[in-house]
């Protein structure tokens, strides 16, 4: 709260204490919107301050696609893949348009590659983690400024590129490949195989996006599958280093891991499994501790990361919320006004 003159009173604030009148009854209680008959009321009784509510800071998530924009895009890619079966690919074509309405979408939003977004960890299926990768993948695209043709290849194929999943009875979601039974692992590795085995003979998609089908699960140092290669286009190396974040962030082949776990996992098989390059570009706009996230800093203190700075992923502005000695308080602190201080772990 604080101290405010009556006479710099808007019409807007709320109170914080109640207000007495000379003979100590209740004139207006706390929590009351201070209204202009309420101000001029005041001011005949000669009070001249009294205390308000500051606005609480608020948690400001930056997504990519605006939440129904993304509904609306899952409800159409789940639509359209669980009527489709093996060799029988008529409606797929339409995710060639909608790929391009992803980009179109993205493309409308002002500012769109300086900004950092907050992708966070969630329980995902196959349909939603497509959504995200395509617009992951489109943005790295675009802040290489690729061509839009290779722009639109990457957004179908990623669109498609688990089509082969579709084909599996196994359970994969939340865990990791060596956890899986022998067969189980060989078929789930076989997936890129299965949905770029259904598109071969379709004309309505490009070589190149047939390609990065395949290669999705590739890797720099042949440590990928199904094929263990180890040369692949620019498009490839992109949807291989979105696809590996969101599969890592969703928990699907995987055991789900928190951002920051994720992020990590890029920088250290940079220039190793990942093309350097691209992963410097897609974590220049990824927050390593998204927007709500519950941290410790290094001084013992409990944060919610409010927001992210621009260019700074990982130094967001935090509500703290519990001081070193664990008291609670309320107060923002700028990380990038605060060089000593940084932020140790993600409490769950």
């Amino acid at each position: 709260m604080k101290r405010c003159e009556v006479k710099d009173l808007t019409g807007t604030e709320i109170l914080a204490k109640d207000v007495f009148t000379q003979e100590y009854q209740v004139l207006l209680s706390e929590g009351m919107p201070l209204k202009q008959e309420y101000i001029e009321k005041l001011k005949e009784l000669d009070i001249t301050e009294v205390y308000i509510q500051e606005d609480e800071p608020h948690t400001k998530t930056v997504a990519i696609l605006r939440e129904d924009v993304e509904q609306a895009f899952k409800r159409k890619v789940k639509n359209i893949l669980e009527k489709h079966t093996y060799s029988h690919n008529e409606k797929l074509e339409e995710l060639c348009q909608m790929a391009d309405r992803i980009i179109t979408n993205i493309l409308e939003e002002d500012n769109v590659v300086e900004q950092i977004y907050d992708i966070k960890e969630r329980s995902s299926d196959i349909y939603e983690h497509s959504i995200s990768i395509c617009s992951l993948a489109t943005l790295v695209a675009l802040k290489m400024d690729l061509p839009h043709e290779t722009a639109h290849d990457i957004g179908v194929s990623c669109l498609l590129h688990d089509l082969g999943l579709r084909y599996l009875t196994i359970d994969f979601f939340n865990k990791n490949i060596d956890q899986l039974s022998g067969f189980e692992a060989s078929e789930f590795k076989k997936h890129p195989i299965y949905g770029y085995t259904a598109l071969r003979g379709e004309n309505w998609i490009s070589n190149e996006s047939k390609n990065m089908i395949l290669y999705h699960h590739e890797r720099l140092d042949g440590s990928g599958y199904p094929l263990k290669a180890t040369d692949s286009s620019i498009g490839c190396r992109i949807i291989q280093i979105c696809d590996a974040f969101d599969e890592m962030i969703c928990g699907i082949g995987c055991r789900r891991v928190k951002v920051y776990e994720a992020v990590e996992y890029l920088k250290s098989f940079k220039n190793v499994k990942f093309d350097g390059k691209i992963v410097d570009i897609f974590l220049e706009f990824t927050a390593v501790y998204p927007a709500g996230t519950t941290v410790l800093t290094n001084e013992k203190e409990v944060g919610i990361v409010l927001y992210q700075n621009k260019d700074f992923p990982n130094r967001p502005v935090l509500r703290i919320i519990k001081d070193k000695d664990g008291r609670s308080v309320d107060a923002v602190k700028d990380l990038l006004e605060f060089n000593n201080v940084y932020i140790e772990k993600v409490i769950d």
